[in-house]
Formats: structure tokens, sequence, C-alpha cells
């Protein structure tokens, strides 16, 4: 199958355009300087520039571009830039898919924050969004796919958890404090996180590009929450290491300021879509996903 990538050198993107080229397809990369090799597409998702063309031959088209939520200060200014980079790059692909007429599948980043803050809640794709920054964003990221579905292109959207790897993502600040002896739980550690591990993404991802069933927001997480007490037992016990220092919310939110929705908030989400179709998880609990993510 012949794959255009957004995002392509990101933590995800890396990821998922090297398994894509294992398993023989090819990958058009949109890139936003001047294409260095063949498989590169220059694009400017700003001003709504692109190849048109290398739309047309596409059978599946991945928009994995957006600043990075793990990044602090989230000042006023950086929130503007967490949507426009979502909402911007989405536009621009389903813009200009509705007006080729090209119907490639188009699989759109997006995550389980569409939800916002819910607590002991148990979450499906079915539930009501919810009412906080992450969960406006999401609202308008998704809702940016609007052309390209439309115009009858198959559009999903992969609301993406906490991606565990060694090799990036939230992982590698996470593991810092337990390897030096001082991890544990966040706050309260009654709150909830919803994990997957980088190759049960990617293997959904590819899952939801070739299942030509597959529409609609997909939970793309583990079959199994935990809470943040558990994660802090579970990642001491993997790396051999205390898992007994608290981080109490209190100050977390001082010197976290909004950016704290991310570290404090309380997800517990069920990946149904995904199970109804049939998807088979390597890694379906915290356990085995640090392992493999650890390589222990």
């Amino acid at each position: 199958m012949r794959f255009v990538l957004s995002g392509s050198s990101g933590f995800l993107g890396t990821a998922l355009r090297d398994r894509l080229a294992r398993e023989g397809h090819e990958v058009v990369r949109l890139v936003r300087g001047n294409p260095a090799t063949p498989m590169e597409s220059r694009w400017d998702p700003y001003n709504a520039v692109v190849d048109r063309e290398v739309l047309v031959a596409a059978d599946v088209v991945v928009n994995l571009a957006g600043a990075p939520l793990v990044r602090w200060p989230w000042t006023a200014a950086y929130r503007r830039t967490i949507l426009a980079s979502r909402t911007a790059t989405t536009s621009t692909l389903a813009r200009a898919l509705a007006e080729t007429g090209a119907t490639p599948a188009l699989l759109s980043g997006s995550g389980i924050d569409a939800y916002g803050e819910r607590g002991d809640a148990v979450l499906t794709e079915a539930s009501e969004r919810g009412s906080t920054f992450l969960a406006g964003v999401v609202r308008q990221w998704e809702e940016a796919t609007g052309p390209a579905a439309e115009a009858g292109c198959r559009v999903v959207t992969l609301r993406t958890g906490m991606v565990l790897d060694s090799s990036g993502g939230a992982l590698q600040l996470m593991q810092i404090p337990f390897r030096v002896g001082v991890g544990g739980r966040m706050g309260s550690g009654s709150r909830w996180l919803s994990t997957i591990s980088l190759d049960d993404w990617v293997s959904a991802v590819v899952w939801l590009a070739t299942s030509t069933n597959a529409t609609g927001p997909h939970n793309l997480v583990a079959p199994e929450p935990v809470t943040s007490a558990d994660f802090a037992a579970t990642t001491g016990r993997v790396l051999n290491r205390p898992a007994v220092v608290p981080l109490p919310a209190t100050p977390t939110r001082l010197v976290l300021g909004p950016m704290s929705e991310v570290a404090l908030g309380s997800l517990r989400v069920r990946p149904a879509a995904l199970q109804d179709s049939g998807f088979e998880w390597a890694h379906p609990d915290l356990e085995s996903i640090l392992r493999h993510a650890f390589r222990r």
C-alpha cells in the first residue's frame, strides 16, 4: 500500500514509518523543508499548501503532526500553538482530499483527552466529550477531518493514550525519578492512567489502516488502565527500584500551571472499538508494557 505520512519525524511517526517500510509499504513523507529524497513532499499546512497529486496516489493518509504536549510552560501563546498545529494540518489535508475527489483512508491523530477530567468513570468511544482545554482541542482537531469524511473518505481518529517506550515520549521523563531512587505516585495515587506500548500503538494504526470497515474514533490504549499508585509500584518493580516517594498534587499544579492537566488528569479509558474489531494486543497490561519498554 502507498501511505502519505505527516509528523513522520516524531516519536510516533518514526516508529510507524519504520514498521511500514519493514512490511513493504511505500511511504511518502510530508516535510516542511525542501525534500531530500523522492519519497518526501513539501507542504505548508499553515498556508494550505500540499501536493494534490501525492494525495491522489495514496491508499492511506496518516496525519500525526502537532506540537508536543510535554513542554513547559504552557503559556497562552503555546496553548494557541497546541491547537493550531493540530487543526491547521488536519484541515489542510482534509480540504485537499475533498478538492481532489480522491478517497484514500484518512487516519488522523487525536487523544483520549477528548473525555476531559472524569475521575473513576469508565470511558469508551461512546462517552461524552469533556470540558477541559485539551478536550476542546481534540473536539476541533477531530472536526477538522469533516471535509474528507463528507467527500467520501474513510476517516478514523486515533484517540491515543500514553504511549510507553524507553526510546521517547513521556516515559523518558517519567523513568528518571525511579532510576535515581525517588520515584513514587503522583497526587493521591487514585487517578487513572490509560497506556499502550509503542509496538501495540503502531500495530493498531496499521490494523485500522488496512481494516476497510473501521471508521470514527478509536481509543488506542491497552485494555487495562491502572491507577497512579499501581503505575508507580509496577514501574519500581520492573526497574527494581524503590517507589515510595510521592509527588503531592498541589506543588505539581503550582509548578506546571495549565500543563498539570496532563500530569494530574484521570482518564479510565477502554478501547471498545478496537476490541470489537478483533485487534489483539501483544502487551495488554502495564507490567508487560513496561517490561517491553525497558527490555526487561
